[in-house]
C-alpha cells in the first residue's frame, strides 16, 4: 500500500496523509452485491440517544462479504475495491459458474489471481482452507471459531494471526495483540495479510473529514461540568483525576473481563506475556 502526502496549498491538506489507492481498481461497486445501510446517528429503536457523537456523514451502501469461503472451485479476481465500512480492501471474485463474491483481500491479490477454497487447496495467498491442513508458521486473517461459522478474527486492515502450534482438537494461535489462544482446528482461515496495512499511519488533515465519516465532535470529560462528566468541575484547569468513562468507569488498571469466562481455558497467554487465572 501507498500513502500520500498532500502539499500544503489549503489549511486541511497541510496535515493530511491520505491513502494513495494504488492497489483499487475500480470505484463502482458490484450491484449484485450491495444493498441499502441506513444511518441511525446513534439512536436505537426508540428513538433514543444511544451511542453519543455519531450523525452525519456520506451515505453508504454496504458491500455484501462472504466471510464463510465455503464454495469450492477455483475463482479469478475481477477487482481490488473500496470499501467504506471497513478499513481493509476487497477483493471481487468470479467462479466459473459465474457467480460473484466478494472477499476480504489480502496483501499482494491482484487482479486476474486466482483463488480457491476447499480442504485440499494449497496454502498460497487468498486461498481458504482449515487450519488443520496448513504448516506452522502461516500468516492467517479471516478466521473462524467455529468451523462454518464465518471469520470472526484479524479482519481488519493488515492485521492476521499466526498459526504457531496444533493439537488434537485445537490450533494455537498467536493473535495481533500478541495473545496466545487455542481455537478449532477444522475452523477455515484465509492465507496471508489483511490489506490496506498502512491504514492507520494516514491522518485526516482537519475536522471536516471526520464529519463525512459521520463522526461528530467528542467534548472532552475535564471540560464538562460536574454534573456532565466524573471528570468535570474545579477552579481553573484541573486535571480531572484519574481518567474514567462518563459512567464512572475507570480507563486504566480496572479488570472488565468476566471472571470464569467460558473462554478462558482456550487463552494460554494474554497479550501482556501473562498467564490467565484458571
Amino acid at each position: 500500500m501507498a500513502l500520500k502526502k498532500f502539499k500544503p496549498i489549503t489549511a486541511g491538506t497541510r496535515w493530511r496523509i491520505g491513502n494513495a489507492y494504488a492497489e483499487v481498481t475500480t470505484n463502482v461497486p458490484e450491484k449484485t452485491l450491495v444493498e441499502p445501510k441506513p444511518r441511525t446517528g446513534g439512536r436505537n429503536s426508540s428513538g433514543h440517544l444511544s451511542m453519543r457523537y455519531r450523525g452525519g456523514g456520506h451515505k453508504k451502501k454496504y458491500r455484501i462479504i462472504d466471510f464463510k469461503r465455503n464454495k469450492e472451485g477455483v475463482a479469478e479476481v475481477l477487482s481490488i475495491e473500496y470499501d467504506p465500512n471497513r478499513t481493509a480492501f476487497i477483493a471481487l471474485l468470479q467462479y466459473a459458474d459465474g457467480e460473484k463474491r466478494y472477499i476480504l483481500a489480502p496483501q499482494g491479490l491482484t487482479v486476474g489471481a486466482k483463488v480457491e477454497s476447499g480442504k485440499t487447496v494449497a496454502p498460497e495467498v487468498g486461498n481458504a482452507l482449515p487450519m488443520r491442513n496448513m504448516p506452522l508458521g502461516t500468516n492467517i486473517p479471516n478466521i473462524e471459531m467455529q468451523p462454518g461459522q464465518g471469520g470472526k478474527l484479524a479482519r481488519s486492515a493488515g492485521s492476521s494471526a499466526q498459526l504457531a502450534n496444533k493439537e488434537d482438537r485445537y490450533a494455537i494461535l498467536k493473535m495481533p495483540s500478541g495473545e496466545l489462544r487455542k481455537v478449532l482446528i477444522d475452523g477455515y482461515a484465509t492465507v496471508g495479510v489483511v490489506s490496506n496495512s498502512d491504514h492507520s499511519l494516514q491522518s485526516m488533515g482537519k475536522a471536516g473529514r471526520n464529519r463525512w465519516r459521520g463522526i461528530k465532535p467528542r467534548n472532552r470529560g475535564v471540560a464538562m461540568n460536574p454534573v456532565d462528566h466524573p471528570m468535570g468541575g474545579g477552579e481553573g484547569k484541573a486535571s480531572g483525576g484519574q481518567p474514567r468513562s462518563r459512567n464512572g468507569q475507570y480507563s486504566r488498571g480496572l479488570k472488565t473481563r468476566t471472571k470464569g469466562k467460558s473462554s478462558d481455558k482456550l487463552i494460554i497467554q494474554r497479550k501482556n506475556g501473562s498467564k490467565i487465572s484458571k
